[in-house]
């Protein structure tokens, strides 16, 4: 598949869908005009990819919804050069955007399959995170913390307690929580032992299973 300047009208539409949303920061939105999300889907959905859609990526998962992406990613209020911890590289979407805003990205997958499959496509469209591994997201990534920002792009019954132990103080993470349907939260560390919780609303994952391998 291309990048075409018809992709490139879809992208701007779906900007515009996302504002329309409620989408308001411009980096965030600079990154969904930019980053070709049909090249991380199979083709045979190229001509949806840039609907508010979620669609299947093989290994049981999805590629998320545009605008579930952009929310999680505006909660964060990143700025460049901080530390990202992401939980669930998926097709690595979410990793390119942000790599767009400039941030030092660390990821884990614990999908075999999935992990191969985007590490093959990653080194193909030159995307650089600072690590990508296959392991097991609820134990976070300890040999690199603490992270300025940790988002979780899968549902998970609670907050690891271990990823809230790798955030910095004045750190955020966004993680949604729940089983069938899961309540987006943003964990902000006020303190060594502290942490203040806010909700915003219900979103649909795939869940964060442990990897037993």
């Amino acid at each position: 598949m291309k990048d075409t300047f018809k992709h490139r009208g879809m992208r701007n539409h779906l900007a515009q869908l996302l504002i329309d949303k409620g989408i308001a920061d411009k980096k965030v939105l600079d990154a969904v005009r930019v980053i070709p999300r049909h090249l991380f889907m199979d083709s045979s959905f190229e001509g949806h990819a840039y609907q508010n859609k979620a669609f299947p990526i093989g290994a049981d998962q999805t590629i998320s919804h545009p605008y579930t992406v952009a929310f999680q990613t505006e909660l964060l209020q990143l700025e460049p050069n901080q530390n990202v911890l992401e939980i669930g590289t998926g097709s690595g979407y979410q990793t390119a955007i942000l790599l767009f805003i400039k941030v030092k990205v660390f990821t884990i997958e614990r999908q075999l399959e999935l992990f191969k499959k985007t590490n093959l496509f990653f080194k193909k469209m030159g995307y650089r995170p600072k690590k990508f591994i296959f392991g097991d997201g609820y134990k976070g990534l300890p040999e690199n913390a603490p992270f300025d920002r940790i988002i979780v792009t899968a549902g998970a019954p609670e907050v690891p307690k271990a990823l809230l132990s790798q955030l910095k103080v004045g750190g955020r993470l966004v993680i949604p929580i729940g089983f069938e349907e899961q309540i987006m939260t943003l964990y902000v560390r006020t303190t060594e032992k502290n942490f203040t919780k806010t909700e915003y609303g219900s979103f649909r994952f795939v869940p964060l299973l442990e990897n037993k391998n």
